[in-house]
């Protein structure tokens, strides 16, 4: 038994946030909290007078595999060094305070179970494998004069191209066989793609249709890589579950969102980094010009979201070494939402996008002991969270300590 005693509490749902309170944790999950001091001469305490104790945090877009911000470049690094890549950057997440993430496309079973096994020391983490792409998406970065011509089996450190609803069936069962917690769908034009222009649909109504079909045959579902308000708008009214990035969003795709009770999750982080660091880092230069055309664009989206009352996931979708930046997602959102509305976001939004809701990104009876205790206000000054090195007294995963 484990018990957090006179801790300023988030529990992840509230916007009050309680002083002096006390966390009993069992058999790595949250027994009981009680208003004051709680002991038990058969337990460990930690005095945690000053501190905030939060929710383990979640990031609901992460690479865990993309060692280099030039993913093509990956395709030629030897899985053994990308795998101790991985395992680097799971390490540091959860010294972040990162408790759960969900990649993006990439990580398949083989990390989550040496994640379960311990053999990582990281985050809970929820994959898709690799993700959906058409010939020519956003997933596609094979050379002009060259590449797979039959749509159904050419694939990326990250991707996999596939062409045709049986096709597109015939990739979306191999990866749920593989134990995929969901599937992704490359539905527009990107960033990190060289011959894909940032405006350009992708795939048609029967394909993605077709995904989504099967992804909830197996009680799954999709997220999509979209950009603009008509490849949001065909992904939400065709059944995906979660958008990514959607800088250029519009008004009438965010009720779309709020109407289908979808989510939208913005990577704002990701886009000064690579304005800032990118071309240095190894970023093709025909990307790094793409990035201009959506920064500003994005960071203008999330008023957009906290007008219309969209429901937003937290997520940075950094690259390579820029994943140190993880935490100044928190900042930039800050500029639009309150502290309690981003600490929402990384906690209890995201663990209802996940459907783990109640079990993660809660402190309550019952959930799983996932905590993280902040030397300060977080709920007041997310500047608390920008560097935990400094900040970050003590994460808990399933109520065992990690050593920082």
């Amino acid at each position: 038994m484990l018990i957090i005693k006179h801790c300023r509490l988030f529990d992840g749902l509230n916007e009050t946030v309680k002083d002096n309170q006390s966390v009993v944790i069992e058999d790595g999950r949250i027994r009981y909290i009680v208003d004051g001091e709680e002991t038990s001469k058969h337990a460990d305490v930690i005095n945690a007078a000053g501190a905030t104790l939060t929710p383990g945090l979640i990031d609901a877009h992460v690479h865990v595999l993309a060692a280099s911000a030039s993913l093509k470049q990956v395709d030629f690094m030897a899985p053994s060094y990308v795998a101790q890549f991985a395992h680097h950057s799971l390490r540091a997440m959860l010294r972040r305070g990162f408790t759960s993430v969900r990649d993006a496309a990439g990580a398949d079973y083989g990390l989550a179970q040496a994640v379960e096994e311990g053999l990582i020391d990281g985050p809970r983490l929820f994959y898709c494998g690799k993700a959906l792409s058409q010939t020519g998406g956003h997933g596609d970065w094979t050379p002009f004069e060259g590449g797979c011509l039959c749509g159904c089996g050419a694939s990326t450190s990250i991707s996999r191209i596939a062409d045709g609803v049986e096709n597109v069936q015939h990739a979306a069962r191999d990866e749920l066989r593989r134990g995929a917690n969901h599937i992704k769908i490359m539905a527009g034009g990107g960033v990190a793609s060289p011959s894909d222009p940032i405006d350009v649909l992708q795939y048609t109504e029967d394909e993605i249709r077709a995904i989504v079909w099967e992804a909830k045959a197996w009680g799954k579902y999709c997220l999509a890589h979209a950009y603009i308000p008509e490849a949001v708008s065909r992904c939400l009214e065709f059944g995906v579950r979660s958008i990514e990035h959607a800088n250029l969003i519009d008004r009438s795709a965010c009720e779309l969102a709020k109407q289908r009770e979808a989510f939208i999750v913005p990577t704002v982080s990701t886009y000064e980094a690579l304005a800032k660091h990118g071309k240095a880092m190894g970023f093709p230069s025909v990307s790094c010009a793409k990035v201009e055309d959506v920064r500003q664009q994005g960071l203008d989206a999330l008023d957009l979201l906290r007008d219309t009352g969209v429901q937003v996931g937290f997520g940075s979708d950094l690259l390579g070494d820029m994943q140190r930046y993880q935490m100044r997602e928190f900042m930039l959102r800050g500029e639009t939402f309150s502290p309690i509305e981003v600490l929402k976001q990384a906690t209890s939004v995201n663990a209802r996008l996940l459907e783990r809701e109640g079990d993660i990104g809660v402190i309550r009876p019952g959930a799983l002991a996932d905590l993280a205790l902040w030397e300060g206000n977080p709920d007041e000054n997310l500047g608390v969270l920008e560097y935990p090195e400094k900040t970050l007294k003590a994460v808990f995963k399933e109520g065992c300590q990690v050593s920082l």
